[in-house]
């Protein structure tokens, strides 16, 4: 039985696929679980390789089990209260990068103006961007396919040469990178590494977290009244109460409207008419 809770280091012995006992150090001290730099094994490398589903990993404080010793090492850190990610724009620290990551855009200048899209980093809004502009730099030379972002073509290209080299250890998914990869784990662990930190709102992708930022920031104002919008085509439809402009009209009678799910709702009263 493995003991917890007094500083001194837990052995938890693990079996291995019916090989000799493995044994396995657990601390409660987060500090000897560091995380791995980038370029080597990451926890979705040793997800892919632990075809088994064994999870050797254990905490001595809750029994949490994991793949990976990084991610015991983040797991750590909520018995430890460790936050060893600080933010270099004010007081705030985070356990997790990605949670630091989260709380930067709400230092970030870099706004698309169509959406409300947020973060601190340019080159992502550059790329961004070609979302709206429809610009698709990245070409493929075997069709016509043509991308905004490079990864977007490295994922088609494997179509062609049938290479997806990243395969989930839990369903044999296979995908053409590690980016692809990660987020096909992430809807079969259910992780939402990405949360919001003015509401319990969490998601498990980074664009998913800008687009839901925008609803707190309503950075679109009406000059008119003073209506904030998260989105710029919000603000435009209510534009339209101080306008008058009605852009929908019904083609069976003389009836129009500022919002097409009003145009949608008279529509069917023709329709049970002719019925």
């Amino acid at each position: 039985m493995a003991e917890a809770g007094n500083g001194s280091p837990t052995a938890v012995p693990q079996n291995h696929c019916g090989g000799s006992p493995t044994e396995v150090v657990l601390d409660r001290d987060a500090s000897k679980f560091e995380d791995k730099p980038t370029g080597t094994k990451t926890s979705l490398d040793n997800q892919t390789e632990t075809q088994t589903g064994e999870k050797p990993y254990m905490c001595g404080e809750c029994g949490y089990r994991t793949t990976c010793k990084s991610i015991l090492s983040q797991h750590m850190r909520t018995h430890t209260g460790e936050r060893p990610y600080k933010c270099n724009q004010c007081d705030y620290a985070a356990a997790k990068k990605s949670t630091l990551e989260s709380h930067l855009v709400k230092h970030a200048d870099d706004m698309c103006g169509k959406c409300g899209y947020r973060t601190d980093k340019k080159s992502d809004l550059t790329q961004h961007m070609r979302t709206h502009t429809g610009k698709y730099p990245y070409k493929c030379d075997q069709c016509d396919y043509s991308a905004a972002r490079k990864c977007n073509l490295d994922r088609h290209l494997a179509k062609h040469t049938g290479q997806n080299p990243y395969m989930s250890g839990q369903c044999g998914n296979r995908t053409p990178d590690k980016d692809g990869l990660s987020k096909h784990m992430k809807t079969l662990t259910g992780e939402r590494p990405y949360k919001c930190d003015q509401c319990d709102f969490s998601a498990a992708q980074k664009s998913t977290l800008y687009l839901h930022l925008a609803k707190h920031s309503k950075p679109f104002m009406c000059g008119e009244c003073g209506h904030r919008a998260a989105r710029k085509s919000q603000l435009f439809l209510h534009m339209r109460h101080h306008t008058g402009e009605k852009y929908h009209k019904c083609d069976q009678c003389d009836f129009s409207t500022a919002h097409k799910f009003i145009l949608n709702q008279h529509r069917a009263k023709h329709t049970e008419k002719k019925l």
